[in-house]
């Protein structure tokens, strides 16, 4: 859409009464989830969907049924058509690939528009966190990196915190799988390929007693177990969950990882396609056909994975350290539903509800801070975990004392 007709679209609407305005760059899955729980939790807001895909868009519109959302197609790499949609947002969030979000970052601190992305990638946040100073210069909040995990676990990592006065340990644990688990890999797709690969291929960080280190995704298996019908469950190592978590506290928690929870089996069965260079992304020729061995590994998972059908989110996070000196392990489960209702993934729940809240909490003023803060800096966990139960994701916290020994 060019920009003389996104003009006119502010022309037609300029006498509306609005009191919040909601740029969502993206109209995919995350998005619709976004705009869903805006548009039926949080009063007098008004949105805007852009997506360049007419089809994406058109879908968004059947799913979201309702004319008080604005749907334009508009592409976010050309900023002379965002622009104007940005000027007029109080907020704008990304639902867009990671790559375009340092980018949106600086227009929307230059369009003096609060910014919340869902991030994916560590050095893209890097680039994000130099423009701090700019942000609070131009008095606008900019959270990257923020969805489930990252994201919610970021924020229960900060109740952690809150909660001991010492912390020996932080696990965290988290798995979208579905209901009704099918051979080979007893996994379905329920966020992007490229970013389910880079879970598996890239290293994982770990926060080991001062010291950031590296270990490689795919390993340290470990049992956990789920009330039924779940039951017992893996969870290993996979990279990106715990983002700045081991920057943020590492003079606060001892030992601290992330590791992702699927169905026993599966890390087995989906690591030698690993080890056979599968993911690389160096071209190959063969037969007079370049192409990357990623490229062939995603359209094999693409036909073969299912896409479709009921998927179950399952946490739990483990703190354990002391307070008035006495040791503690507090533990955080939250076990969420395909949403038969309104036809929405849990996965869609999981990452698109705490954005959404916490875009109500930046636009209500209930964050005050200006500038450039991953999750669990700036969002505050209680009021969070409060609208969360609210739409039905209940956060268990049990809290077991382990001993009496004074630290």
């Amino acid at each position: 859409m060019g920009n003389n007709l996104i003009t006119l679209f502010f022309l037609l609407f300029q006498t509306e009464v609005i009191s919040m305005y909601i740029v969502i760059c993206g109209a995919g899955m995350m998005a619709q989830a976004i705009a869903f729980d805006i548009l039926h939790n949080i009063d007098m807001k008004t949105i805007t969907l852009i997506d360049s895909d007419k089809t994406v868009l058109a879908q968004a519109q059947a799913f979201l049924k309702t004319n008080n959302i604005n749907f334009i197609e508009a592409d976010v790499q050309d900023i002379t058509q965002i622009q104007p949609l940005f000027e007029h947002a109080d907020l704008v969030i990304s639902a867009v690939p990671y790559h375009f979000n340092f980018t949106l970052a600086k227009l929307a601190i230059e369009t003096h528009s609060h910014f919340i992305d869902l991030g994916g990638n560590n050095d893209i946040v890097t680039q994000e966190r130099t423009l701090h100073t700019q942000a609070q210069k131009q008095g606008v909040t900019v959270i990257p990196d923020y969805g489930l995990a990252p994201g919610l676990v970021s924020v229960i990592t900060h109740d952690i915190v809150d909660y001991f006065d010492t912390i020996d340990s932080v696990n965290i644990r988290v798995g979208g799988i579905p209901q009704d688990p099918l051979p080979p890999l007893n996994y379905q797709l329920v966020f992007s390929l490229e970013g389910l690969i880079n879970e598996y291929v890239e290293p994982a960080l770990i926060l080991d007693h001062g010291k950031i280190i590296q270990k490689p995704s795919l390993t340290e298996i470990e049992d956990i177990i789920f009330p039924p019908p779940f039951g017992k469950m893996e969870a290993f190592l996979t990279s990106g969950g715990c983002s700045t978590l081991p920057y943020t506290f590492k003079n606060k928690i001892g030992y601290l990882d992330y590791k992702t929870i699927r169905y026993p089996g599966h890390c087995a069965m989906i690591r030698p396609l690993f080890e056979l260079g599968l993911a690389e992304t160096t071209p190959i020729t063969l037969n007079n056909t370049t192409f990357t061995p990623r490229e062939i590994l995603k359209e094999l998972l693409r036909r073969k994975v299912p896409t479709k059908g009921k998927d179950a989110i399952l946490l739990e996070v483990l703190g354990i350290g002391y307070v008035r000196g006495r040791r503690f392990i507090r533990k955080y489960q939250i076990i969420d539903q395909y949403d038969t209702k309104n036809n929405i993934s849990a996965m869609q729940r999981m990452t698109g509800y705490p954005i959404a809240i916490t875009a109500d909490m930046l636009l209500e003023h209930q964050i005050h801070k200006h500038g450039v803060f991953c999750p669990e800096e700036i969002i505050p966990p209680q009021p969070l975990f409060s609208e969360l139960s609210s739409r039905g994701i209940n956060i268990e916290i049990t809290v077991k004392e382990t001993s009496k020994t004074t630290k």
